[in-house]
């Protein structure tokens, strides 16, 4: 599908590393001319450089930032056609990664970076994408916003509330030109998989794919358009599992999180 975002304007958000860079870099080879967004502006321009597009280092979560970032890749790209909201957050330094004891500031981070900045980004472009002829919105959450991730309540919650925005989207503006997928991968080759402690062994289960693979499934996604982009297939089953038999799907769940509370034990 070489060429197949030809001339696209494209934002990538977190594209200094992992899954964000791989977007980037495919989105070049795929025709598309790409400002990529990162909290580590050495990262951003580094990924930029290396793809021929331009860095805008920033907060796109927050107003000012999301302003500030589409003001700029806007006169960058003339026009902003794709937006691929891909930054996210799983904890916040210092504070417990999982149960009950992560802070209130620590919940309203997550809430910001992983939620409330797709719907800053989309209060800005929507309205614009209706008038000018469409756009695509597309969200990089998590298998963790379709099923859960153990031991880590506010990315779990987050995730999920990031999936239920982008079929909002879709519900609300698909029929009127502004096309949303939601990227749903589970173990991939991160920072995040390498921290993940305990969990690191339960998501790469079934397979750890790299960056690389994520960017392409997304690409082959573009083939129907579908919404949600599933890099594991079996994240499908899963899916499907906990949607016929949802107690039985916990039961599973609860056994799966007995085994790590033993591993903690020892």
């Amino acid at each position: 599908m070489a060429g197949a975002l030809q001339g696209v304007g494209a934002v990538v958000t977190g594209g200094g590393h992992g899954i964000g860079a791989a977007l980037a870099r495919r989105l070049v080879a795929e025709g598309a001319r790409v400002v990529v967004n990162d909290l580590d502006a050495e990262a951003a321009w580094r990924v930029a450089h290396e793809v021929g597009g331009t860095a805008v280092p920033g907060n796109c979560a927050s107003e000012d930032g999301v302003r500030s970032l589409l003001a700029h890749a806007t006169q960058a790209l003339g026009r902003v056609d794709l937006y691929m909201a891909n930054a996210g957050l799983d904890h916040v330094q210092g504070e417990p990664v999982d149960w009950l004891e992560t802070s209130d500031a620590a919940w309203s981070t997550l809430q910001e970076v992983n939620v409330m900045a797709h719907v800053r980004a989309a209060r800005a472009l929507v309205p614009e994408w209706l008038e000018t002829g469409g756009g695509r919105f597309v969200v990089t959450a998590s298998a963790a916003g379709l099923l859960t991730m153990l031991g880590a309540a506010p990315y779990s919650v987050t995730k999920h509330a990031a999936v239920g925005f982008a079929e909002w989207l879709s519900a609300t503006y698909g029929h009127r030109g502004i096309a949303v997928q939601a990227i749903c991968p589970q173990g991939v080759q991160t920072r995040m998989l390498e921290e993940a402690g305990p969990l690191k062994e339960l998501l790469s289960a079934d397979s750890v794919l790299s960056p690389d693979d994520v960017a392409q499934a997304w690409v082959e996604s573009l083939a129907d358009d579908r919404f949600l982009v599933l890099p594991h297939p079996e994240v499908a089953d899963y899916y499907r599992a906990r949607a016929g038999d949802t107690d039985r799907w916990l039961a599973g769940m609860r056994r799966i999180q007995a085994g790590l509370d033993a591993l903690e034990d020892r």
